[in-house]
């Protein structure tokens, strides 16, 4: 604020000096001798005046030496200027780096159900384009502003030292500035609004088309996503074009308004003259100081439309910064080494955002070093008890115990460092496959990703590649098969070495004979681990200490292998189904 204020304050002596110039060439022309020329004038240009004028320098060296004063003023208006935009914009982007990560942080920070119902390119724009236009209140409308209310207030002020009436001829249009700026910007934010939510439409359209990009070619459905691309884009074109039809007006209505205040200084300012009430330099300097004024004046449409995009922005951003996640930390937060005993207590869990009733008092204790499977038929619960483990959600009802301490109280992130999780639907990032197997490990060597890699059966695989380890996934490992992107998620979570495993129906894109390498080498892994594994197939190369049997979110049967085929229910049809599948096959 100190930068801008002396950086237009140097740039309002210039009218002054150039009036006194005026007057001063005007007097020689016609040999007037007034030696009250500056008598109006700032006192720096005051003190100038009356050196220069005791040094009886000739009328040219007069005006050469006030051009090098105008040149000094204009070099000094220059440096304050430069460190003015270094301090604002420099701390505008300061701003817009903080609150970046502020926005990434808390998304990070909010639940499963959160990410189910909104959509990624929603937030995605918030991130991107609303962070960008609260950057540019911060920076440039700040800036801008300040600017404005120094510029005014310094010209005002000579101007009324000048000629008070006249100054007020100038001022009479400005009224009519305010109101129209009050009434505009009304609309101008809620266009904003508009504008800012179907761009959001837009961008999730976008993201999807390109994260579906093999389903929309495989199904022909170029044309049609084409159009629904269009009918989005031309919703955000016609909100676009309506915010920028009211400022194609607002700006012109401004220029005019400054006009009239132009004519009215020629007017009455002329009139003025001609009856020697004002000189003809301070005439002069009027016309510069409004001519100073016409950008900053301008600029009152663009910094209030900024401001009130802004407006409408930080409130988009504060939508999601005030959501708060379901999932909050313990007060006194436990951190626990597990050992591995996992207890489920009358658990009940509905999915807040589909109604679906997933367990219905659910219990179930795992001792340490146990393997258990959880079998069952699609939507019978069995994923919900691998995101209710993780607490990616919690339990409607009922308990969940790890070593007998109740999950909710544990310190999430220790507890989840301690927990290896392969997901039924993998989710590799756009980068080596190296740095996909080491994502979450502490120690990232060489030697344990080669080891993990063999363990999931993928070693092989990824030696035949040019690059090897280094080899690019692509996004979501696009250029990789559907067994290739299992085994390494497999990896990913055999790296960690943990002592508490989850795995979720991890082999359903691998054939036969790598299915039974992968379990081969996880029967030795898991050994002395706690180990679930959720399948709707049956291992017989994985020796279960039991085997859980699902159905519609209650334990239907459990048992050993053997015990469950005696009973000639649901995992007996469920491996019979299996033996004649692979029979036909």
């Amino acid at each position: 604020m100190l930068f801008i204020f002396i950086s237009n304050y140097f740039a309002v002596l210039a009218p002054q000096v150039t009036g006194y110039i005026i007057d001063k060439v005007q007097s020689y022309l016609i040999h007037v001798n007034d030696k009250k020329l500056h008598s109006q004038n700032d006192w720096l240009v005051n003190w100038f005046v009356s050196k220069i004028e005791s040094l009886s320098f000739s009328f040219t060296g007069i005006v050469a030496v006030f051009g090098i004063v105008l040149l000094l003023f204009a070099v000094l208006r220059g440096f304050f200027m430069f460190l003015m935009r270094q301090t604002i914009i420099v701390m505008s982007r300061h701003i817009e780096f903080d609150q970046k990560n502020e926005v990434f942080q808390h998304y990070q920070k909010l639940d499963t159900h959160f990410y189910k119902t909104h959509e990624t390119g929603d937030l995605m724009n918030r991130i991107a384009e609303d962070v960008s236009r609260v950057r540019m209140y911060t920076g440039p409308a700040v800036m801008y502003l300040i600017n404005l209310i120094a510029l005014i207030s310094l010209s005002v002020f000579f101007m009324a030292k000048k000629n008070a009436e006249l100054t007020l001829y100038v001022l009479a249009p400005l009224p009519i500035l305010a109101i129209t700026i009050y009434f505009v910007n009304n609309i101008i934010n809620k266009k904003s609004e508009e504008v800012q939510s179907k761009l959001s439409d837009l961008t999730t359209n976008a993201q999807q088309a390109y994260s579906g990009i093999r389903v929309i070619k495989s199904f022909v459905q170029e044309n049609a996503m084409l159009r629904f691309f269009q009918l989005n884009s031309e919703q955000y074109r016609n909100s676009a074009m309506s915010l920028y039809k009211i400022e194609a007006i607002y700006f012109p209505v401004m220029g005019l308004i400054i006009g009239i205040s132009t004519l009215l200084v020629i007017l009455v300012g002329g009139l003025k003259y001609m009856d020697g009430e004002i000189r003809f330099g301070d005439m002069a300097a009027f016309i510069m100081y409004l001519t100073m004024l016409t950008f900053p004046v301008s600029a009152i449409g663009w910094v209030a439309s900024t401001i009130q995009r802004a407006a409408a922005s930080q409130r988009r951003l504060n939508e999601f910064l005030h959501t708060q996640s379901t999932i909050q930390p313990p007060v006194n937060a436990v951190q626990h080494t597990i050992q591995g005993q996992i207890e489920f207590n009358n658990v009940s869990f509905i999915y807040p955002h589909t109604g679906i009733e997933a367990l219905k008092n659910f219990n179930l204790k795992i001792n340490k070093g146990e393997k258990i499977a959880i079998i069952g038929r699609t939507g019978s619960g069995k994923s919900t008890i691998a995101q209710l483990l993780l607490r990616f959600y919690d339990p409607l009802n009922g308990t969940i115990k790890i070593d007998g301490i109740e999950l909710s109280k544990l310190d999430l992130q220790f507890y989840r460092q301690q927990v290896s999780y392969v997901p039924q639907e993998v989710f590799l990032f756009s980068d080596s496959i190296a740095n996909n197997i080491s994502f979450g490990a502490e120690e990232e060597t060489t030697e344990k990703i080669y080891k993990s890699a063999t363990q999931a059966s993928i070693h092989k695989d990824i030696e035949l590649f040019p690059a090897g380890y280094k080899t690019m996934v692509g996004e979501r490992g696009v250029t990789l098969s559907g067994g290739q992107k299992q085994r390494i998620s497999i990896a990913r979570a055999l790296v960690k070495d943990p002592g508490f495993i989850i795995m979720d129906d991890c082999l359903n894109a691998v054939d036969v004979k790598t299915e039974q390498e992968v379990l081969t080498h996880l029967s030795k892994y898991l050994q002395n681990k706690t180990a679930i594994i959720i399948t709707h197939r049956i291992f017989s190369l994985l020796q279960f200490n039991r085997i859980i049997v699902l159905d519609n979110g209650k334990i239907a049967e459990q048992g050993t292998h053997e015990q469950l085929l005696s009973l000639q229910g649901l995992y007996s049809d469920l491996y019979n189904r299996q033996q004649l599948q692979e029979t036909v096959g």
